[in-house]
This record gives structure tokens, C-alpha cells and sequence, in this order.
């Protein structure tokens, strides 16, 4: 990928942006995998996982502090309310409507109206710059052809701009087994016919190419 230094936003920021709370839950979800502070639970689930990673996480405030959080708080505060959240295993589609989880959602949204990528209150939505700027960094930055040499910072900025077609390249396996890609159901089996060259026999000892339906495969 590019230099992703010229890139001011956060990826937890730009999932937002892109595609509303759940995405910015996923990609804080994504960064503490990365950092091994969370790995998939059982049936589709996530939990977090007690590490020094976890425990570095600032501490939430209380609900009745009044408090205007620093820019430098907003994606911990974000990644806090999910690693504590996922100290009781839940799935993805739970996680974001966690009071919590959503306090963090709302306070990094309410940090983007400053920079014009998100519309004042009550709308709070993504401006037409936002857009802009979207269409501009998926250019900059497309799906990568492979996780190898990536840093987790440009696996974070490309699941925030890429979503699904992102995670199934940088962390497969675990968005597979975590529910955040869906699993792929075959309804139909194909019956696979071996290729019979015109010179050969029907002996079962060729081990070459077969036919498979629409063109031919190499053996294995």
C-alpha cells in the first residue's frame, strides 16, 4: 500500500464515516485482534482476552462526568468499551448496541464535526466532503492482493475503507470463525466427471487433468 502517514484520519474514524457504528465497531474489534487482546469465541462469538494489550486500555469515565474528551482518548475510549464489553462473549451484532460501546461511538462522531466530514447536531451524518474524501483514500488505497508486509495500521485502514472485501484478506480465518464475514453455503454439489483423453483408457490410472463443469483442473 502507500504511505498511509498522509492519512490524518483514524480508521476507526473512516469506518464510521463509511459505513455507520457497527463499522467502526468492527475495525476496534480488528485492532485489538491485532493486538491480541480478543480472539473468536465459540458459535460466531467474540471475548476479549486478558493481556497486557487489554490492560493498557484507558479506564471509561463514570456516566455522570461531564466530561469533553481529548481527540488522543476517542478511538481507546472506543477500543476500552468494546474490551470490556467482550469480557462476557457476545456477538458483533450485540456489541455495538452496548451503552457503553455507544457513549464511544457517539464521542468519536461528535470529534468529526470539527473537521467538516460530519454534519452538525441533530443530524450528526456524513457530509459531502466525507464522501469526497472517501472516494479519494479507496483510490489511494484499494483492496490489497495480499496481507503479507502489511502493517496493522494499513490492515486497519483498508478494513475501514473495504469492509468485508478487506477482512476476508488481512484476517480471514479470524473474521470467518468471529462472524464478521458470513460463512459460504454450496446448495448445490457438483457431480465432478473425469476427462478420458481420446488416447487413453478408462483404466482409472490417469492422474492428470479433469473436467470440472466449466473448464479443466490441474491433479492435485
Amino acid at each position: 500500500m502507500a504511505d498511509t502517514e498522509r492519512v490524518r484520519e483514524a480508521p476507526h474514524e473512516l469506518a464510521l464515516l463509511a459505513g455507520g457504528p457497527r463499522a467502526a465497531v468492527v475495525v476496534a474489534v480488528v485492532a485489538l485482534h491485532l493486538r491480541c487482546a480478543v480472539e473468536p469465541g465459540s458459535r460466531g462469538r467474540l471475548v476479549a482476552v486478558d493481556n497486557e494489550a487489554g490492560r493498557a486500555l484507558p479506564t471509561l469515565p463514570t456516566p455522570d462526568e461531564d466530561l469533553d474528551v481529548p481527540a488522543e482518548l476517542r478511538v481507546p475510549y472506543l477500543e476500552s468499551a468494546v474490551h470490556q464489553r467482550l469480557q462476557r462473549p457476545c456477538a458483533i451484532r450485540e456489541l455495538h448496541r452496548d451503552p457503553d460501546v455507544r457513549w464511544a461511538v457517539d464521542t468519536l462522531k461528535a470529534g468529526l464535526v470539527d473537521t467538516d466530514l460530519v454534519s452538525p447536531p441533530p443530524l450528526l451524518g456524513a457530509t459531502r466532503a466525507a464522501r469526497r474524501r472517501l472516494h479519494v483514500l479507496r483510490t489511494a488505497y484499494p483492496v490489497p492482493a495480499s496481507r503479507d508486509g502489511l502493517s496493522d495500521k494499513e490492515k486497519l485502514l483498508a478494513v475501514a475503507l473495504h469492509g468485508q472485501a478487506a477482512l476476508r484478506v488481512v484476517v480471514p480465518r479470524f473474521a470467518l470463525r468471529a462472524g464478521l464475514t458470513p460463512r459460504v453455503r454450496l446448495r448445490h454439489k457438483r457431480t465432478l466427471r473425469h476427462f478420458i483423453p481420446a488416447s487413453g483408457g478408462s483404466s482409472g490410472a490417469y492422474t492428470g487433468p479433469h473436467y470440472c463443469g466449466g473448464g479443466f483442473c490441474g491433479g492435485d
